[in-house]
């Protein structure tokens, strides 16, 4: 019996040891939607994440599994951000699978086993990543300026730079994306600051007319859009401010998106979109959102609509 009880102890003080960490996020929307051209929808959709990352020293494993709209067959269950992170001397590596994140000029990508290699060299970073081709593989420099962060990526025919820096409390952020393909390249440029208790947002997005903007950020979902007032196209500029503030309790956004289109690309078109975010915490534990945004594009009725959209979610 004792050794039965010795061998039970152990087994629970090794459970007790593993450092594993699961969270995750759910959240359920109903939305509706009334175009200009006397049509309508309504839809219900669901989304679960679930991360579980499992530790052991300086080696760390992220495992992500998401369900959007159910259990089917077409929308199922599926893993996302795979990899892991572990140093090799001053080296730190990732591999793996995971989102590269937005930003104004492109939405997120994922690629499979790819590897990223980073470490610093003086007051410079040195990062390597490779997608496995040689046209993927991507070099990033990055160092800080007498208070500005700068950052220098090259990868085959496209260059990158970005610089960001804060002046009198006013944030700005410039991003260059620099292609040798004539008439592809892209820029945004954002100012981010306060007045009083309002935060303050604009930024403007400018692109060539052989390339688009189809980032998902706060100036709107462009990523993969194809039709409404944040449908990406080639050529357009876009500017967007945002305005937010927390009254009685409720964060409240609005945010205005212009679109111009560039008139000699064709099938572009000119485009505004306002929307109004209301989010508040619940007892429950779950945070409702409401968010309605009216969207009118030139000329075109079965894509100007009014939406609304009401989220319950919950983090855990």
């Amino acid at each position: 019996m004792k050794i039965i009880a010795a061998a039970v102890a152990a087994t629970m003080t090794s459970v007790a040891l593993a450092d594993i960490a699961i969270t995750g996020t759910t959240k359920a929307n109903f939305t509706t939607v009334d175009y200009d051209d006397n049509t309508t929808s309504n839809s219900v959709t669901t989304e679960h994440d679930l991360k579980i990352v499992g530790k052991n020293g300086d080696t760390t494993v992220n495992f992500g599994l998401e369900v959007d709209d159910g259990d089917t067959a077409d929308n199922g269950l599926d893993t996302t951000d795979v990899y892991m992170t572990t140093k090799v001397g001053d080296v730190s590596i990732k591999v793996g699978e995971w989102d590269n994140g937005n930003n104004f000029l492109r939405g997120s990508s994922t690629t499979q086993n790819a590897l990223e290699a980073k470490t610093t060299v003086g007051p410079v970073g040195v990062t390597y990543w490779s997608g496995h081709g040689t046209g993927d593989d991507k070099v990033t420099l990055s160092t800080d300026l007498g208070g500005v962060a700068l950052k220098y990526v090259t990868q085959a025919k496209d260059t990158e730079l970005a610089a960001s820096t804060s002046i009198a409390g006013v944030g700005i952020a410039y991003h260059l994306d620099n292609n040798d393909t004539a008439n592809t390249d892209r820029s945004s440029l954002e100012l981010t600051g306060s007045l009083g208790e309002v935060g303050v947002k604009f930024v403007q997005i400018d692109t060539d007319s052989g390339a688009k903007a189809d980032g998902d950020m706060w100036s709107g979902d462009f990523e993969d859009t194809t039709s409404g007032a944040y449908k990406y196209q080639n050529g357009a500029d876009i500017q967007a401010f945002e305005l937010s503030t927390s009254l009685a309790g409720n964060g409240v956004k609005f945010i205005h998106t212009k679109v111009d289109a560039d008139s000699t690309v064709s099938g572009t078109r000119d485009a505004d979109a306002n929307k109004v975010v209301v989010t508040r915490p619940l007892a429950s534990g779950a945070t409702f959102e409401l968010t309605y945004t009216s969207q009118d594009v030139s000329g075109t009725p079965a894509e100007s609509s009014d939406t609304l959209d009401l989220e319950l979610s919950v983090a855990f």
